[in-house]
C-alpha cells in the first residue's frame, strides 16, 4: 500500500508540473504576435508557480487553510484544464481532468 501511495504523491507532483506546461503552451498558441505569445507563453506559468509557491505549498507561511487550499488548486487545475481545451486539446483535457479528480480523490482517501 506505502508504494501506491507514494506512486500517487508522485502523480501528484507530475500533474503540477503538467499545469506549467499546459500554462506555457496556452500562452505560446493564444497570443496574436511574436510579443504576446512570448510574455503569455512564459508569463502563465510563472504566475502559476508564484500562486501556488505562495499559498498551496505545504512549507509556505502563507499556505491557505482548508476550505481555501481545496478551492484555490481546485481552480487552478481547472483553469490549466481550460486553457488546454481552448487550444483544441479536447481529449487531452477529458484525460487531464481525469486523472487529477482520481488524485485527488486518493490523496483523500489516504490523507496526503
Amino acid at each position: 500500500m506505502e508504494i501506491l501511495k507514494s506512486i500517487n504523491l508522485g502523480l501528484r507532483f507530475l500533474l503540477e508540473l503538467c499545469i506549467l506546461v499546459l500554462f506555457g503552451y496556452w500562452g505560446f498558441k493564444t497570443g496574436s504576435n511574436a510579443f504576446l505569445k512570448f510574455l503569455l507563453g512564459l508569463g502563465a506559468p510563472v504566475l502559476f508557480a508564484v500562486a501556488w509557491g505562495t499559498f498551496l505549498a505545504p512549507k509556505s507561511p502563507l499556505r491557505l487553510h482548508e476550505p481555501w487550499l481545496f478551492l484555490l488548486e481546485l481552480a487552478l487545475f481547472a483553469l490549466a484544464a481550460w486553457a488546454l481545451y481552448s487550444t483544441g486539446k479536447t481529449d487531452l483535457t477529458v484525460t487531464f481532468g481525469v486523472i487529477y479528480l482520481l488524485n485527488k480523490i486518493l490523496m483523500l482517501i489516504w490523507r496526503q
